[in-house]
């Protein structure tokens, strides 16, 4: 089975090309979704543990958690040693899951891919990215988002160029969705001529989890 990394930087478009993949029949592992459920489960004794005052009714206070974590690169260390690993766990659950049902190719949406993950975890890496301007009127929609937030969200990213040059695939959502919808398509038929070599490395480091 072939496994590819969906990435790029907040708020540009990632959802979009996932949900386009699952409607194509990909299995597509959410990332995010993974850590909002460990928020109101597993890691969240452990992360008050850590932060006090940081979680309510046995779920993290995401307002509350920013809050102790921002622009305090040390405590941001902190949380991401607890969280990562109980997303890796989930992430190689999810690849196990599809292998079994006899998937050709699974994705992880995995939004800080380049900054948290081995890259031989994956047999392709494609970036989403658009233009800046679209990016931050992107990011400003968003429920309870301020310039402030929303800056030192861009700032904890690689920049969107560094992306682009570690991507082996670029899909552009900064174009009208067809269009958008026929990079992904070429992207897929491209990613299913690779070799799948991936996988062994998840094997190995299913080890350590």
């Amino acid at each position: 089975m072939i496994i590819a990394g969906l990435t790029g930087s907040i708020a540009m478009g990632k959802t979009t090309v996932a949900n386009y993949m699952r409607s194509r029949g990909i299995p597509v592992f959410d990332s995010d979704a993974a850590v909002h459920a460990l928020y109101e489960g597993e890691a969240a004794p452990l992360i008050e543990a850590a932060f006090p005052g940081t979680t309510k009714d046995g779920k993290v206070d995401r307002e509350a958690l920013w809050r102790a974590v921002v622009n305090r690169p040390e405590r941001m260390r902190q949380l991401e040693a607890i969280v990562h690993p109980l997303v890796r766990r989930m992430q190689w659950a999810f690849l196990k899951r599809e292998k079994e049902m006899g998937a050709d190719l699974a994705v992880l949406e995995i939004p800080l891919l380049f900054e948290t993950a081995k890259r031989e975890l994956f047999d392709a890496v494609i970036v989403v990215s658009a233009p800046p301007d679209q990016q931050r009127a992107r990011l400003m929609e968003r429920p309870g988002m301020t310039q402030e937030k929303a800056e030192a969200l861009i700032a904890r990213q690689i920049p969107d160029a560094e992306k682009r040059a570690l991507a082996d695939y670029i899909v552009d959502t900064g174009v009208p969705l067809p269009d958008t919808f026929t990079q992904i398509d070429a992207v897929l038929a491209d990613i299913r001529s690779r070799p799948a070599t991936a996988i062994e490395h998840w094997q190995r480091e299913a080890q350590s989890f």
